[in-house]
């Protein structure tokens, strides 16, 4: 986030605070350790409990294939996975989009990934190793790694995808949507759609799901970097369903702040991938908008709704 800041909003500490920035030491200080309370960090740091949690209360996740969580089983990769060409091996409790395989097609060679390249059944095998050892996990601790469905992308956004899954991302704070951003996985992401791996945010507007500015390798831009597409042309269907997918979610979680990552799909409509109860912040940037400045609206409603019980 300091690196992204330094890059589009030259700009020190104090002065970013001022215009309504939300730094890391705020966001941990004064929003997380008020809303966020500790116990419930598990239903969004292990992607699978998230992914039970949704199924209980009928919040369309994409479907487990299978669930690894001892070495003999990466033996089996046969039973795992079996004739399915397309699905994405994750670490339950990976964070930023580490040890994330999506795998697009399989051929008599092996496996074939979003950027086109092929992993043998051997280097499959020992991505799994890794994940299950705590490489891509929180804190390096041993994981699981969890087979599933690839949700494929809504036509509207397929042509914008470079090959990977887009995603939206919605911050709610306190019950409501105070920023959005639209992840579009790029060429120079290898087909993730994640901003620290080179893919482009695009910030929205909350009431049409309209693109207000993006966000490219630390760098504002007004174009696709791929394809040059106007970002002023991109617009998010299925708009209000998504927010109240994100919210829905929310209040079952119980955390008064998080992310809520979503993959739109013409099938099923919004699909959750997974929950943040520490969601990044370089969402400002691609916004060109302080979250403390969206937070502080919130607050001040709070402030001045009428007390019930007066």
């Amino acid at each position: 986030m300091t690196r992204l800041l330094r890059a589009v909003v030259p700009a020190w500490p104090r002065q970013l605070h001022r215009r309504g920035v939300l730094g890391m030491n705020w966001r941990n200080m004064n929003i997380l350790a008020r809303c966020n309370p500790k116990p419930l960090y598990y239903l969004t740091d292990d992607k699978l409990a998230t992914k039970e949690l949704c199924s209980r209360h009928g919040i369309a996740v994409p479907r487990t294939y299978a669930v690894v969580d001892h070495p003999v089983q990466t033996r089996r990769l046969g039973r795992l996975i079996g004739r399915r060409e397309q699905f994405v091996v994750k670490p339950a409790c990976g964070s930023a989009g580490r040890g994330v395989l999506i795998v697009t097609g399989r051929d008599a060679e092996g496996f074939i990934d979003t950027s086109g390249q092929r992993l043998s059944a051997p280097q499959l095998r020992h991505h799994l190793l890794a994940t299950l050892g705590g490489t891509y996990s929180i804190g390096g601790r041993v994981d699981r790694a969890i087979i599933e469905q690839r949700v494929m992308t809504h036509s509207s956004l397929a042509n914008l995808s470079g090959g990977g899954t887009p995603d939206i991302r919605i911050v709610i704070y306190l019950g409501r949507a105070v920023m959005a951003m639209l992840r579009l996985p790029t060429r120079a992401s290898g087909g993730r759609a994640n901003l620290h791996q080179g893919a482009l945010g695009i910030g929205l507007d909350l009431k049409t799901g309209s693109a207000v500015a993006a966000v490219c390798d630390g760098r504002l831009v007004r174009q696709h970097p791929d394809d040059g597409l106007p970002i002023a042309d991109i617009l998010v269907p299925m708009w209000q369903d998504i927010l109240d997918v994100a919210l829905r979610l929310a209040g079952v979680i119980g955390l008064g702040y998080l992310g809520v990552d979503i993959v739109l799909s013409d099938r099923f409509g919004p699909v959750v991938l997974e929950a943040n109860g520490r969601p990044g912040l370089s969402i400002q940037i691609a916004n060109r908008c302080g979250l403390m400045t969206r937070i502080a609206e919130v607050d001040q409603d709070e402030n001045n709704r009428p007390n019930p019980a007066g």
